[in-house]
């Protein structure tokens, strides 16, 4: 039996530990969005917007900052950006990663009860942004951002934020994203529908549809210098295999096309008639845009129009690694980041 003394000093650690650590830090968690109304008028039954916070909201709460996941990311994905050495440095920021819709944790064609399948409303990058903007609101009672930062579709719903509500947030940095998309974007990413739309038309399998849809993008996701140097001929046979090794459980081939189709939608312009100027005008957050000259998975010439219609700081970057080059460069690219949140 332990003594009062004991009881007392243990009780003591244990809510020092509770106050020092960040609530559900990582963790995967849900907001209820109930029926959420798309702007195309349809609407979401019992919509979810799944989760993940870093870091400790200071006592101004004035360190919050927005983080979207990408095409098929999720929020845990995230976590692995984020750190000292990293993106962004969750001992200095409060970080929310949001799950956006169609990824398999927030609401999606697959994990829908009430709409499952083709039953699932089409939604656009501006419905993803709007269930944040609630999500922050009314579930974390957050109503303003330090920074919003995301990369490639997180990097849209970044152009997105900073338009459509510019005086949410201090600062935005999209990477590799895009405040619209081109033509070279369209011709990939609706060839990419289309191997699913054709393929389940025909019955093709989901492993074979899947198989075609990592052929395209591994093939254009880096340049052809990269994939050359990086794989020998000899290896393309497994390389091959694995792509062909079946449709994921979470990010299906229905969430790919469900994500691919707001992608295709995306113009932070269009509320504008399409001039694009016109939209860099709203915005009133201090911007950092980064882009890869060498990427073909998000064209970057809008993104840098876009920069210089608001005058906004840009890092280029000019590597092999194409759209990721993010990652390939991460040392650089996080001192830049860093230095440009600190100023």
């Amino acid at each position: 039996m332990r003594t009062f003394r004991e009881k007392y000093v243990f009780f003591i650690v244990l809510l020092l530990i509770f106050l020092t650590t960040p609530s559900f830090a990582g963790n995967q968690q849900f907001a209820d969005l109930g029926d959420f109304r798309l702007e195309n008028g349809q609407v979401i039954k019992e919509c979810r917007l799944g989760y993940r916070t870093f870091g400790k909201l200071n006592s101004s709460r004035s360190n919050a900052v927005l983080f979207p996941t990408w095409f098929g990311g999720t929020s845990e994905e995230i976590g692995n950006l984020i750190g000292g050495d990293k993106l962004i440095d969750s001992t200095k920021y409060f970080i929310i990663a949001v799950d956006a819709f169609g990824n398999g944790i927030s609401s999606s064609p697959s994990n829908s009860k009430l709409q499952p399948g083709k039953q699932f409303p089409i939604f656009a990058i501006s419905d993803m942004v709007r269930a944040q903007y609630v999500l922050l609101n009314e579930h974390l009672k957050i109503n303003h951002l330090f920074t919003v930062i995301g990369g490639s579709m997180g990097g849209m719903q970044t152009f997105e934020w900073m338009v459509r509500y510019p005086d949410f947030a201090d600062k935005a940095v999209p990477y590799v994203g895009t405040p619209k998309f081109g033509s070279y974007d369209i011709l990939l990413w609706r060839q990419a529908l289309n191997i699913i739309e054709i393929g389940e038309r025909y019955g093709a399998p989901g492993d074979s549809i899947r198989g075609m849809l990592n052929a395209l993008i591994n093939m254009q996701i880096r340049t052809p210098e990269w994939i050359t140097e990086h794989y020998k001929p000899e290896q393309m046979p497994g390389i091959f295999e694995k792509f062909f090794s079946g449709e994921p459980e979470i990010f299906t081939n229905a969430n790919y096309a469900a994500q691919i189709r707001a992608m295709l939608r995306h113009d932070v312009s269009r509320p504008f008639g399409g001039d694009l100027k016109k939209a860099a005008e709203r915005v009133k957050a201090k911007i950092l845009i980064i882009v890869s000259k060498t990427d073909h998975i998000v064209n970057p010439s809008y993104a840098l129009k876009f920069a210089e219609f608001l005058g906004a700081e840009t890092m280029v970057l000019d590597d092999p690694c194409g759209h990721l080059a993010i990652g390939c460069e991460l040392q650089k690219v996080s001192k830049v980041i860093s230095e440009f949140l600190a100023e």
